[in-house]
């Protein structure tokens, strides 16, 4: 890895979660929850998204808990990379 794209990933955003999906060849699902109060009646209350990320090698398994990467688009809903499997 070139010490300027190492640069570049530091400025990106960055999620953990857990793979809930890998049917699709070189690109995973990804379920980030968040837990955060209600911001009216204060119970705590846990967020989930869904990411598509790709996945080059096809190493990440459901379950696997992963860290992504925000990239360039690479296609209509891809927008992240498995960065740690």
């Amino acid at each position: 890895m070139q010490k300027q794209e190492f640069k570049d990933m530091h400025k990106r955003k960055t999620f953990t979660g857990v793979v809930s999906s890998n049917k699709m060849d070189k690109t995973v699902v990804v379920t980030v929850s968040t837990r955060m109060p209600h911001p009216l009646y204060k119970k705590v209350v846990t967020l989930k998204r869904k990411f598509y990320a790709h996945d080059e090698q096809n190493r990440c398994k459901e379950g696997d808990a992963v860290t992504i990467v925000e990239t360039r688009p690479l296609s209509k809903t891809k927008r992240w990379r498995v960065l740690d499997a």
